[in-house]
C-alpha cells in the first residue's frame, strides 16, 4: 500500500506536463446566414423547383479548421487563435443552402431526398476562404457549377467578394469572413434562380 502512494505521488509532478492535444481556441469561429430560411415556411416540389447543394471541393490550405493568412504569393500563415467550428467547405454549403431557400422559391434538398426528385445540382469549388494580409481583406473566392435536371451540361460562374478585415485576429477574421460568405451566398442564389 505505502509503495503504491508513493508511485502516485511520484507521478502528481507529471500530470501538468501530459497533453492530449492541442490548447483549444476561446471560441470556435462559425457562419451565419445573413437572411436565414423562415422557421414553419412549407416547401413543396410539386409547387418548386428543387436543387441540390453539395459541400464545394478545397485545396488542402481551405481542408483544415485553421484560417488561412496569404502572406505573399507562395507563403500561407494561420490567424492565431482562430479555428473553424467544422471544415469550411462544409459551413460554406450550408451557407449557401439556406440562403436559396431564404431568398428564392427554390427548395434545397439533401442528395438523399433528391433520388427519385428531378433537382438541380449545384457543385464546385471553394478557392479562397481566408485572409490577404497584403489588401488586409477577407476574400471568399467561389467556382460554381450548375447541371439542370436531365441535363448533362454544365454552368460555371466564378464568385467572388472582398471585406476590409479590421485586424488580423480571430474576432475580426470571423467577421469579414462571415460577411464576404454571405454576399457571395446572395449572388450564387440569385443566379441559380434565375438559370433555367
Amino acid at each position: 500500500m505505502k509503495t503504491r502512494l508513493l508511485v502516485i505521488a511520484a507521478m502528481l509532478p507529471l500530470a501538468g506536463c501530459i497533453s492530449f492535444g492541442a490548447t483549444p481556441p476561446p471560441q470556435l469561429l462559425t457562419l451565419e446566414a445573413t437572411t436565414a430560411p423562415a422557421v414553419g415556411k412549407l416547401q413543396d416540389t410539386a409547387k418548386a423547383r428543387a436543387i441540390v447543394v453539395d459541400m464545394p471541393t478545397a485545396p488542402a490550405a481551405l481542408a483544415t479548421a485553421r484560417v488561412p493568412v496569404q502572406e505573399s504569393a507562395t507563403a500561407i500563415a494561420y490567424v492565431k487563435d482562430a479555428q473553424w467550428s467544422e471544415p469550411p467547405a462544409s459551413l460554406f454549403a450550408r451557407l449557401v443552402g439556406d440562403t436559396i431557400t431564404a431568398q428564392t422559391p427554390m427548395v434545397v434538398l439533401s442528395s438523399i431526398e433528391s433520388i427519385g426528385e428531378p433537382s438541380a445540382t449545384l457543385t464546385g469549388a471553394l478557392r479562397n476562404f481566408g485572409i490577404d494580409a497584403a489588401t488586409r481583406e477577407a476574400i471568399v473566392t467561389y467556382d460554381a457549377a450548375l447541371t439542370q435536371p436531365g441535363q448533362s451540361s454544365i454552368v460555371k460562374r466564378r464568385f467572388e467578394a472582398r471585406v476590409p478585415v479590421a485586424a488580423i485576429d480571430a474576432p475580426s477574421a470571423g467577421v469579414a469572413l462571415n460577411s464576404a460568405a454571405n454576399q457571395v451566398a446572395g449572388e450564387v442564389a440569385v443566379w441559380v434562380a434565375g438559370s433555367r
